[in-house]
């Protein structure tokens, strides 16, 4: 396996999730304070580029806050938890 294939773990449920509700990147970035996630993050995510599971968290407590009272859990919107630093 390449390093770009363990990087890309393919389309997350986020995708999903965000399609069927009518969700954009603008509207989890706009959810949440300036500078707590930018469009590309949640781009990302959104795709399945591996990310850190800080970040992770911070896409779902995003999607949570734009979505309340409705609430999503971890494994709704990931199918993987992404590892703590960079591997080269």
């Amino acid at each position: 396996m390449t390093a770009k294939n363990e990087m890309n773990i393919g389309v997350q449920p986020l995708d999903g999730v965000m399609v069927e509700r009518g969700i954009s990147n603008h509207d989890l970035v706009a959810a949440m304070p300036p500078g707590f996630i930018t469009h590309k993050q949640v781009q990302k995510a959104r795709k399945g580029r591996r990310l850190t599971p800080h970040m992770q968290d911070k896409i779902v407590k995003a999607l949570n806050t734009f979505s309340a009272p409705d609430e999503y859990e971890f494994e709704q919107v990931f199918n993987y938890r992404g590892k703590k630093g960079k591997s080269l």
